[in-house]
């Protein structure tokens, strides 16, 4: 394998785009643009903008697998490697599989199942997002409140494993208004270096800073599951107009939010405005009735992205994918390509600490997408390697 550069092209960078070649290196990383060995690959983009790897910081499932369902260990391996391979269609090179409330032994046996892992030809799990159980029953939206639990009639370490807390959890969304919350965000922050997202909460705007200030620095997806602003009650949404806002996840599908305030949201501070899918299994699916499971005992109406209980009006999810997520923000914020991409790239990067993906830096993953003007993945690389789109 030879060095390969890409030339003729503008890169993604902090929301500008950049006309410069990028070099990637035989290990899958980014290297300096000169001196180059002569037998170096040139790929010529045709004025192509390349950008990072797109983040999905919070996923259910896809092609019918669900992160929440158990089996054995075997088919539910298998179902997240088959999402992995799936994800790059959709632009995403990295993601944090999504894990909402459950009983605690079904965390016991997923989340080993979840460590960090950058696989060939498939999109890298970053480690678990774990959504639950510490949540506000009244906001408790598809969750299953009778395995929800209050922190301090409880213990991290029975709930999800010791060992899980060390290795595969990443990031966690809980309420901070419940008792105890406070005091488990701390020991997360500090002991397990785990991100605290705040969410599924009916949480008033006093309580969201006390969660800031224990160490939360996201809001999950925001508006969705918690209580709406008001203007004498801003509560979580009002952290957005604070001089250091929390990063906070919209999701972009117009049926979760309306354009309109998506646009606001994202503008009350664009670098941490983060865009998630929040999509459940039926993503990459046909149209038409699905069965349920353990969560949804209905029949299930997928029509586009969104998903209904069948003969009812009542909202499942969406199945919307990360790249019409940024057509979505490009479109409803007025702002160019490079702007949007950052919502999915850099801004994801930042509120995770991931120091080696997300940014077209030098030393930093060849995770990258060569993208259309109007957003349309061309061609996803993953390591330096091509696994979706063109020839090869």
């Amino acid at each position: 394998m030879s060095i390969t550069q890409f030339i003729n092209c503008r890169q993604c960078k902090n929301g500008q785009l950049i006309s410069e070649p990028l070099t990637v290196n035989t290990n899958g990383i980014i290297i300096p643009n000169s001196p180059l060995p002569q037998d170096t690959i040139q790929i010529d983009l045709n004025n192509n903008i390349i950008s990072p790897g797109f983040i999905e910081l919070q996923i259910n499932g896809a092609l019918g697998f669900h992160f929440a369902h158990y089996e054995d260990p075997k088919t539910y391996a298998d179902g997240v490697q088959r999402l992995a391979e799936y994800l790059p269609s959709t632009g995403v090179t990295g993601f944090y599989p999504t894990v909402p409330t459950v009983a605690s032994h079904v965390f016991h046996s997923v989340l080993p199942l979840l460590n960090p892992t950058d696989g060939e030809a498939a999109a890298s799990v970053l480690g678990a997002h774990v959504e639950g159980p510490f949540l506000a029953p009244s906001k408790k939206g598809a969750h299953d409140a009778a395995n929800m639990h209050i922190p301090a009639n409880s213990s991290l370490e029975e709930i999800y494993g010791e060992e899980n807390l060390k290795q595969s959890i990443k990031i966690v969304t809980m309420a901070p208004e419940l008792p105890g919350a406070v005091e488990f965000m701390k020991t997360l922050r500090s002991k397990h270096d785990i991100q605290i997202s705040m969410g599924h909460s009916a949480a008033n705007y006093d309580q969201g800073l006390a969660g800031m200030e224990a160490g939360a620095s996201l809001l999950t997806h925001c508006f969705n599951a918690m209580n709406p602003l008001h203007h004498r009650d801003p509560g979580l949404v009002g952290l957005l107009s604070d001089p250091n806002p929390p990063y906070f996840s919209l999701i972009a599908d117009a049926i979760h939010l309306h354009p309109r305030v998506v646009a606001m949201a994202y503008r009350s501070s664009p670098k941490h405005c983060i865009l998630i899918t929040d999509s459940i299994e039926l993503s990459g699916l046909p149209d038409g009735l699905h069965p349920g499971h353990a969560q949804i005992p209905f029949n299930q109406l997928k029509t586009g992205n969104k998903v209904t209980i069948e003969n009812t009006d009542t909202l499942i999810g969406t199945c919307i994918g990360l790249d019409e997520c940024v057509r979505n923000l490009m479109a409803w914020a007025a702002i160019p390509l490079a702007a949007a991409v950052q919502c999915v790239t850099e801004n994801v990067a930042d509120a995770m600490g991931l120091g080696d993906r997300g940014r077209l830096e030098v030393g930093r993953r060849a995770d990258l997408l060569v993208l259309s003007e109007e957003g349309t993945v061309r061609e996803t690389w993953v390591g330096g390697r091509k696994v979706f789109g063109g020839e090869g």
